[in-house]
């Protein structure tokens, strides 16, 4: 397996409780490649730094047009400092357009809450069938609103190509 694929939601996942009551939810596993020892912060910070141009063009646009409804302006997917050590970050920072929730043994739980709906992402770490690690990325979104699932039709298809597509470069550019 060298592209993302969709998969289950792990048995482990924090966010496995989320799903009852959930608007949307989907999960792709994908190899990991690089140091043995990379957290899964690490994992989920690099495979954010490789979103594809054409995805942060996406959210530039989604910014415009949301904040004219009063929502936030949440910045581009890999908007964070590369430079800064995995050590320094913890529940409540940001990373991109996402908070920091959780960080656990072998997962990390990111995610946001608007008053139109509340989405969540979990990193989780898994052997791989045979040699190395593999990762799966989950989402999980409860609609608050009426606004919430009007912004999840447009969403939902867009999500759908988008997760893959990160997750694929960022495959493409790790060693290996």
């Amino acid at each position: 397996m060298k592209r993302a694929e969709l998969t289950t939601v792990p048995a482990h996942s924090a966010l496995l409780p989320l799903l009852d009551g959930a608007d949307f939810h989907d999960a792709y596993r994908f190899p990991v490649s690089g140091p043995d020892g990379l957290p899964p912060l690490g994992v989920f910070m690099a495979a954010m730094a490789a979103t594809p141009a054409w995805v942060d063009r996406l959210m530039w646009l989604r910014n415009r047009i949301v904040e004219r409804l009063g929502l936030k302006d949440l910045g581009l997917l890999g908007g964070f400092r590369p430079s800064k050590p995995l050590s320094d970050y913890g529940p409540g920072d940001r990373v991109g357009i996402f908070t920091i929730q959780e960080i656990r043994d072998g997962e990390i739980i990111v995610g946001d809450k608007d008053r139109h709906l509340d989405v969540w992402l979990s990193l989780c770490l898994m052997p791989a069938d045979g040699d190395g690690r593999c990762a799966v990325l989950t989402t999980v979104v409860r609609n608050r609103n009426a606004l919430g699932r009007l912004y999840m039709l447009v969403v939902k298809p867009l999500h759908r190509i988008i997760a893959p597509a990160v997750l694929n470069t960022y495959l493409a550019r790790s060693p290996g």
